[in-house]
């Protein structure tokens, strides 16, 4: 029995006890991540549309669909009016991509109706888009079963199945009316209206492909009206992506119980936790790298010298850098490589760690 042949489907309930806890902490670091970004806004475009760039590869990759990076990025510069020196080919379905996903995160205010999901499935399937089986997109599922199999041909494992053709309609409405309703209620948490809304979008499962990044997509939509505000700064489909065979096992376990949600509620929130835990490091990882560079004098440095240490400051060498990597990395002689380390030391740009040998490292001064 699947979810939505529960006698109130859909009436989802889950236990505020479990997921209260969970959802404060989540809301709390929402909170300071929106705060970080705002008091670091000067290259704000540039991280939207990093952050854009990054959304759609990562949900393509979800369904294993590999875009290439450098045309996606070149047509959400497009789409957000911003100038490339060196601008690479895009095509109809990056471009689509570049606008269904600044259409959903941007225009806030635009309820959701059929219409504007039926133009995301066209822009995600443009006309004359290749596949095994070629998608008409832009349009409903038609009259056959529609399921989620795994396994042979000749002994597939069902692992979903989605309302009938006769009652999609019908369900649609619900959700639409639901979606557009619901912002506006005080006593629904914006980040367990954006977990419901994924989950339900992905039962109805209303189209003939693209559901899973339409799902994600009206998640971003409603995870932007929760914070109210258009810029974005992290992706979730990051934190699924890297998830995905949990992601579609909850999905999974969810849709063949009852309408208690409680542990999809649950691995939502933590996998949005996540999220938000990898993007705050990153926040604080780039205000270290330029207050660092503020309090240094790159004049009295060599251009080696600076690449480690921006190779440093963006993360690698987590326990240090060694003189043989010195080295390696900044193609200069070991001989060279010891003096370059000892100054920086002097400088107050690393400090020697206390191992002698080969097991000496250099690492980077917090100040």
């Amino acid at each position: 029995m699947w979810i939505w042949q529960q006698e109130k489907w859909p009436l989802f309930t889950w236990d505020n006890v479990k997921i209260n806890c969970i959802l404060r902490d989540v809301r709390l670091k929402q909170g300071v991540l929106i705060g970080k970004m705002q008091s670091h806004s000067h290259d704000v475009d540039q991280r939207t549309l990093d952050t854009y760039l990054t959304n759609i590869l990562n949900s393509s990759a979800i369904e294993g669909e590999n875009l290439n990076a450098f045309s996606v990025r070149s047509s959400l510069a497009k789409s957000l009016g911003m100038s490339e020196e060196k601008p690479f080919p895009t095509t109809l379905q990056t471009d689509g991509y570049a606008e269904i996903i600044t259409d959903a995160v941007e225009n806030l205010d635009a309820p959701l109706t059929l219409e504007r999901i039926l133009n995301w499935h066209k822009r995600l399937f443009p006309k004359g888009y290749s596949l095994i089986s070629p998608i008409a997109g832009g349009n409903l599922r038609d009259n056959k079963p529609m399921q989620v199999v795994s396994g042979r041909i000749d002994k597939p494992k069902v692992h979903f199945e989605a309302p009938g053709r006769e009652s999609l309609e019908q369900e649609i409405s619900t959700f639409l009316s639901w979606f557009n309703e619901s912002r506006g209620d005080t006593s629904l948490d914006p980040l367990l209206r954006a977990a419901v809304a994924h989950l339900w979008f992905l039962t109805i499962h209303p189209l003939a492909d693209g559901n899973g990044r339409i799902a994600r997509l009206l998640t971003d939509l409603a995870l932007a009206q929760a914070e109210q505000q258009s810029i974005r700064f992290y992706a979730m489909s990051v934190g699924i992506a890297e998830n995905r065979n949990n992601y579609y096992k909850i999905l999974e376990q969810t849709q063949k119980g009852d309408l208690v949600i409680t542990d999809w509620l649950l691995w939502f929130f933590k996998t949005l936790d996540i999220t938000f835990n990898k993007v705050l490091t990153n926040i604080d990882q780039t205000i270290f790298k330029t207050n660092f560079w503020k309090k240094t004098d790159q004049t009295q440095l060599t251009s080696e010298q600076v690449k480690v240490l921006n190779r440093m400051l963006d993360g690698d060498f987590e326990n240090g850098i060694s003189t043989s990597q010195y080295h390696k990395v900044a193609k200069v002689s070991k001989p060279t490589a010891t003096r370059h380390l000892s100054f920086l030391v002097e400088q107050g740009c690393l400090i020697k760690s206390k191992a002698g040998g080969r097991s000496t490292r250099y690492q980077l001064y917090y100040y």
